[in-house]
């Protein structure tokens, strides 16, 4: 879609969150010309990638009286992809020079945090957030968009925005798996998103259900402590079983828990657990957001949404960053919100309601011919780059390059075959290289790539 012929339009636009996506979204509102206030609930940016050593004092997060803490991050946590991939296109994820730092190729999440604010002093974006400052009602208003806030101070007056750009993330509201039983059932429970240390889990036998990237990561930190760490996953076949290095068992789904203690799982096996940890992931939620029933999240899926921003009826006045899980993930923040920024202006068009809702529909149909579960819609996976490329397009960025992509693919590949060594031992320093020759070449990095191929290790 060519850029439309119209002048361009200077909007006022609240941003909600400042983690990655709102630093982004906000980077490239106020580079197209728009004026900017992002709204976040904690002292600094960062959002996720805040650590704090405190968890919810619900430990599943069920008691909606809960004191909730925004961050899932665990003391022990390193990325699950390689820095280069990560990084924003024209803002390199390298290692900086700097004792205090972490050079390694998957650092830390302190590391992470440290380049968002590297990334917002960069471009000056923490003059335009309200810390501290909580958003508890969005509305469309005659056209225009109104926002209640609250702080130490009590509630806001009520602000008028010309649009909104939900950046609010989706990793604080956890899922839980079905357990048959689990209510007579007298160990203890927690979500992963209430994780920190493996300390007190000492001695203790504990079931941990999920084995993706932050199943597999706890499941081995609990293991240093843990007697036993019992592994359930529903990707495994209902007669799975497998003896770990360590104190690992690798099981297929839960069958039933019983009031005895015991859990019991589909390939027979019975432990009796002191606790069950569920890496399950999370559900999308939007609390603040009234929209008369528009907008609502259906077995997890935020709908009606084009092309996982838009919401068509709302558009352009509405839109969210980073609902698309895992991958390229600073990346699509930048480029969805160079797409956002685009609209706003009337720089770039969108198709009309109706035509949004057709594509809508279809690509809904597509899943459902694929079986892909609705819980899934918002999961890209191969599709990814395809989906990323189209977006750049409508706003005239570039395609994501070979080797970011291929970070990706050959990242989650070691992943899966090699959990607990993938990021310290890997075979793609050809992707690397080729990653630090781009920088260079586009003099975003000034000294030699050679450098960082060596620090990596």
């Amino acid at each position: 879609m060519a850029p439309a012929q119209n002048p361009i339009s200077s909007k006022h636009v609240a941003v909600i969150g400042a983690g990655a996506a709102g630093l982004a979204a906000a980077r490239e509102l106020h580079r197209e010309g728009h004026s900017v206030v992002v709204f976040d609930r904690e002292k600094q940016v960062g959002g996720l990638w805040i650590y704090s050593p405190k968890a919810e004092s619900d430990p599943i997060s069920l008691d909606p009286t809960r004191s909730i803490v925004h961050s899932s991050v665990y003391e022990s946590l390193r990325t699950n992809l390689p820095r280069e991939c990560m990084g924003f296109r024209d803002f390199p994820f390298v290692p900086r020079d700097d004792v205090s730092r972490d050079p390694r190729r998957y650092p830390s999440h302190r590391e992470v945090l440290a380049y968002l604010e590297d990334f917002a002093r960069e471009f000056e974006i923490e003059e335009m957030v309200r810390f501290e400052t909580e958003v508890v009602r969005v509305e469309p208003v005659n056209g225009k968009w109104c926002i209640r806030s609250k702080n130490s101070g009590g509630f806001s007056d009520d602000e008028i925005f010309d649009a909104v750009v939900v950046c609010s993330g989706h990793y604080a509201e956890p899922n839980l798996a079905h357990i048959p039983g689990i209510e007579t059932w007298p160990g203890k429970q927690i979500h992963s998103h209430n994780y920190r240390l493996p300390e007190p889990f000492k001695d203790e036998v504990v079931v941990v259900i999920g084995n993706f990237a932050s199943g597999a990561d706890i499941s081995r930190d609990i293991s240093k402590f843990a007697k036993e760490v019992h592994i359930a996953s529903r990707a495994n076949g209902s007669d799975a079983y497998e003896k770990l290095p360590g104190n690992l068992w690798m099981h297929s789904q839960i069958d039933v828990a019983r009031k005895d203690g015991s859990i019991v799982f589909q390939n027979g096996k019975v432990v009796h657990a002191d606790t069950i940890v569920h890496c399950t992931g999370y559900k999308y939620y939007f609390p603040f957001l009234e929209t008369n029933g528009y907008m609502s999240v259906d077995d997890n899926r935020v709908e009606p949404l084009y092309k996982h921003v838009f919401s068509p009826a709302l558009a352009p006045g509405l839109s969210f960053i980073g609902l698309p899980a895992m991958g390229l993930q600073f990346y699509m923040f930048e480029v969805q919100s160079k797409w956002v920024a685009a609209v706003l202006s009337e720089r770039v068009t969108l198709p009309s309601v109706d035509n949004m809702m057709e594509d809508l529909m279809l690509s809904y149909e597509t899943l459902d011919a694929l079986n892909i579960p609705k819980r899934y819609t918002h999961k890209l996976g191969k599709s990814q780059c395809e989906y990323l490329n189209w977006i750049a397009e409508q706003c005239g960025f570039p395609h994501v390059e070979h080797w970011r992509d291929q970070e990706v693919v050959r990242g989650y590949k070691r992943l899966g075959s090699q959990p607990e060594t993938f990021r310290d031992e890997w075979d793609d320093d050809d992707l690397m290289e080729e990653a630090y020759e781009d920088f260079a070449r586009q003099n975003l990095i000034t000294f030699h790539p050679s450098r960082f191929l060596e620090s990596g290790r």
